[in-house]
């Protein structure tokens, strides 16, 4: 019995911690040929993870192969980040490399 329970709350945490990967006032970031890019949490957090993975972006950090050729094609951040939904990644370099 009390292994179960053990097991139950490793995996309430494990599960949380996926689902809160990138929370309000955390970031990821991804070094890139032309400066680190940084993923804020606070800036997204009207998204739900669901919104983009495994639909736009597969779920394990770093499994996917971005490129601004991909994103300027409407893939990967381009998806939203097109002009309409949010900025447009074309012209705004600024706003994600630093």
């Amino acid at each position: 019995m009390k292994g179960r329970v053990v097991i139950g709350i490793l995996m309430v945490v494990v599960f949380a911690t996926v689902a809160t990967a990138v929370p309000p006032g955390k970031k990821l970031t991804f070094d890139t040929p032309n400066g680190k890019v940084v993923f804020d949490g606070t800036t997204h957090k009207s998204y739900k993870c669901s919104h983009c993975h495994p639909s736009i972006f597969k779920m394990k950090f770093g499994d996917d192969k971005i490129t601004m050729k991909d994103i300027f094609e409407g893939k990967y951040c381009g998806v939203c980040h097109n002009g309409h939904e949010a900025f447009s990644a074309k012209g705004n370099c600024n706003k994600c490399h630093k």
